[in-house]
């Protein structure tokens, strides 16, 4: 019997025993997708021989209701699309119609703005961080990132009445004015949070279980996520120095001092599984700088006084491009001087960001796929639209 397993090893070193591959479908119904996403895995054994994503499973039509809604109309519509990040969505819309418009905003709704959008990064990165250590197999750490998301979830509930999809921003300012005490229950939130990302660092990013799941894993170089479009953490992680934030500022980001992060490789290989963690880890520290800074400066005014009575831009075209918890969100808003936009084309990143799942899975096992698949932190709601 031994003879006959050496025997067998040796044609399969020799590379003379050919395997014929193995296809197997991940999902859509498959609690580590993260939504209705299939993969199509081809396997030789339970090394991934190639990845194709089939999309198409929560398909909305977002880009043909638009044309078909006032411009008011289509905020609900972008709430929808990353329902993880609605407050960011809203934003990047609005500041679209905003610039076609020539709006000039007052001070108060930029500062409010940027708060929102930056506990909204917040929470959104809980929910990755939190769902993602429980793909690896690490339960508690979730508990302690859902917990700490529902006091921005409260904050939001006391300011504009939703707690997941808001229709909060509108154009020319805000719905209304943040509740008394807002400025306060942020306060009170940051002093909660900050013992929780030293909890979570102590329990899950620097656990060796978590590294050695993670580290080396799905290591996407620069020069591919580059190539690939990519934006955000995923393209941060692998080392590219680059926020919309910062590099093409919008709103008032340009008056708050705070850095952008990258991955560095500590645990590995530049551009793994783990680097892409961590910056998300390292953009929550950034988030509360940015809010810390605006709240001291939170100017009084009027929310509401720059909101046009009737939303008619002239005719013409803009892209404007946000940078979301996922990457760039971008919006390319054609007018034809009605009522209604001609056409509203939205740029998700979790849709470029899933396009490199083939190119960084290949030669890994089923088993690191989920933690792959978990590291690029993507949202179906976006992806289908």
């Amino acid at each position: 019997m031994s003879e006959t397993l050496e025997a067998l090893q040796g044609e399969i070193e020799a590379g003379r025993l050919k395997t014929d591959e193995l296809v197997l479908n991940m999902g859509p119904q498959h609690p580590s997708t993260h939504g209705v996403l299939r993969l199509e895995l081809v396997l030789d054994g339970e090394s991934v021989v190639k990845v194709i994503p089939h999309l198409g499973y929560l398909h909305r039509c977002f880009e043909k209701h638009a044309e078909a809604m006032t411009y008011p109309q289509v905020i609900p519509y972008t709430d929808r699309m990353d329902y993880l990040a609605a407050m960011n969505n809203n934003h990047g819309y609005v500041l679209a119609v905003e610039r076609l418009m020539g709006i000039e905003l007052p001070d108060r709704v930029e500062y409010i703005r940027v708060i929102i959008a930056e506990l909204q990064r917040i929470a959104s990165h809980l929910v990755a961080i939190g769902t993602f250590g429980m793909d690896i197999g690490a339960f508690t750490p979730f508990l302690y990132c859902f917990r700490d998301r529902e006091y921005i979830l409260d904050i939001f509930e006391r300011t504009c009445g939703a707690r997941l999809l808001y229709n909060y921003m509108w154009v020319g300012g805000l719905s209304h004015d943040v509740h008394e005490g807002f400025e306060k229950d942020v306060t009170d939130f940051i002093k909660v949070f900050r013992p929780t990302l030293t909890e979570v660092n102590n329990l899950l990013n620097y656990n060796k279980i978590f590294i050695e799941r993670t580290a080396n894993v799905g290591v996407l170089p620069t020069d591919v996520a580059v190539s690939y479009g990519c934006s955000g953490p995923m393209l941060r992680g692998s080392g590219v120095d680059f926020d919309l934030r910062r590099d093409d500022p919008y709103s008032i980001y340009d008056r708050f001092e705070w850095d952008v992060r990258v991955g560095d490789g500590s645990a590995g290989t530049l551009g793994d599984c783990w680097d892409r963690h961590m910056v998300r880890m390292w953009e929550m520290e950034e988030s509360i700088r940015i809010i810390e800074q605006a709240l001291e400066s939170l100017p009084e005014g009027d929310v509401t006084e720059a909101i046009p009575k009737r939303i008619r831009p002239p005719k013409g075209e803009i892209y404007t491009r946000v940078e979301n918890p996922r990457g760039e969100l971008g919006y390319y808003v054609i007018s034809d001087g009605t009522p209604n936009p001609f056409r509203v084309k939205s740029r998700g990143p979790s849709f470029v960001n899933l396009s490199v799942i083939d190119e960084i899975s290949r030669g890994h096992l089923v088993a690191d796929l989920v933690a792959i698949l978990g590291s690029v932190d993507i949202v179906l709601g976006e992806i289908d639209r």
